[in-house]
């Protein structure tokens, strides 16, 4: 059973990402904030959990949570600004769109940079520790995977329904033989070098 807080009576929201590791697609966030008594011991790191599992959760988190929002930073600023910012906007935005301002936010990761006046922890492996940030994981998860599969609809190259964007052999091959789309991001290394050389 993941910890329910790091401290107790005070409004913490748990927030974490998806996505940046990806050469397509949006980098999305979640932030959650889950009552004080709250508990469930299905809820994990989402990379813990199977699709079902993962999906399944959702109305159990949204339902139960005091309050949660999902935020993206796009492809174009993800290319202006870098993935690393990018990551910590979407986390931003979804703080922001919270119904109720939390007191303290914990972080999933070694680093956090915003102008928001409220104070923070990181926490490395955070998804795996605290329910907060396990469900945003959750949260952000299947929501740009649901995402990824729909923009497959309209670009059926790369695999997205199957690797959401990942840097999989499919995705690269599709890259090769179909050249990039509007939703890849420039600033990253689509293909290895010698492709690259090579076309």
């Amino acid at each position: 059973m993941l910890l329910p807080y790091l401290e107790a009576d005070r409004i913490e929201a748990g927030c974490d990402e998806v996505g940046r590791g990806c050469l397509a697609g949006p980098v999305v966030a979640a932030a959650v904030i889950l009552p004080a008594g709250y508990s469930n011991q299905w809820i994990n790191d989402s990379k813990k959990l199977g699709k079902t599992q993962r999906e399944n959760l959702i109305e159990e988190i949204k339902g139960n949570a005091i309050a949660w929002q999902i935020a993206e930073a796009t492809v174009e600023e993800i290319d202006r600004i870098n993935i690393a910012y990018a990551s910590f906007l979407a986390m931003k935005r979804a703080v922001l769109g919270l119904k109720i301002s939390p007191e303290h936010l914990l972080i999933d990761g070694n680093r956090w940079k915003s102008d928001l006046n409220i104070p923070f922890t990181c926490v490395i492996q955070g998804d795996g520790i605290y329910a907060s940030i396990a469900a945003a994981s959750i949260l952000a998860k299947v929501y740009r995977d649901e995402l990824m599969e729909k923009l497959a609809e309209e670009f059926p190259y790369y695999g997205w329904e199957r690797n959401a964007g990942y840097p999989t052999e499919l995705h690269r091959e599709g890259i090769k033989n179909n050249g990039s789309c509007i939703w890849h991001r420039k600033s990253f290394q689509l293909l290895p070098i010698q492709l690259e050389i090579e076309l």
